[in-house]
């Protein structure tokens, strides 16, 4: 039996270091963070590369995890302080080009948790381009993230919030408009 659970886990993290493809649309090296394990929000960060001849744009984000789901940034208001706003009109991605959600900028936020994020499952989102339509992915959820690995904090350290770092995403059903 404990042969076996390693197999599965084995398994399971080989799927996750897999990219997702949408169209000519890659995500790679994605995660998920929560603020901590009574949370009410949490973020995903990944790399979208654009393996096509035409300019696209990531316009939205769909999940069940919570009651909204933002496309987010941090501005430099001056005097060191940032603030972290909606991006409405999405990320643009170039052809053949990468456009990288990381901490302390562009990323996916989750307002309204519905459950807490837990440390080594994923979280089902839908990203939505403008050409390449939408592509549902699995974010695997990994809250030992070194929270001070550059860019800005969501919060204090010692609150053990969001963090950058290299994680997958899992193979989703991508589809094309």
């Amino acid at each position: 039996m404990f042969h076996m659970k390693t197999v599965l886990a084995a398994s399971a993290a080989a799927l996750l270091s897999m990219p997702a493809f949408a169209g000519d649309i890659m995500i790679n090296d994605a995660y998920a963070r929560a603020s901590g394990m009574n949370a009410k929000a949490g973020a995903a960060f990944f790399q979208i590369m654009n393996h096509g001849t035409e300019d696209d744009r990531l316009i939205a984000a769909k999940s069940d995890a919570s009651k909204r789901v933002e496309l987010h940034t941090h501005k430099d208001m001056g005097d060191g302080v940032m603030k972290m706003m909606e991006v409405e009109e999405g990320f643009p991605i170039a052809a053949g080009g990468m456009h990288a959600l990381k901490r302390g900028g562009d990323h996916v936020m989750f307002m309204g948790l519905n459950e807490p994020f837990v440390d080594g499952e994923t979280v089902t989102v839908t990203l939505v381009f403008e050409k390449a339509g939408e592509m549902t992915v699995e974010i695997p959820i990994d809250l030992k993230r070194n929270p001070m690995a550059g860019g800005m904090q969501h919060g204090k350290p010692e609150d053990g919030k969001m963090g950058e770092g290299h994680g997958t995403m899992t193979m989703g059903d991508g589809k094309s408009n």
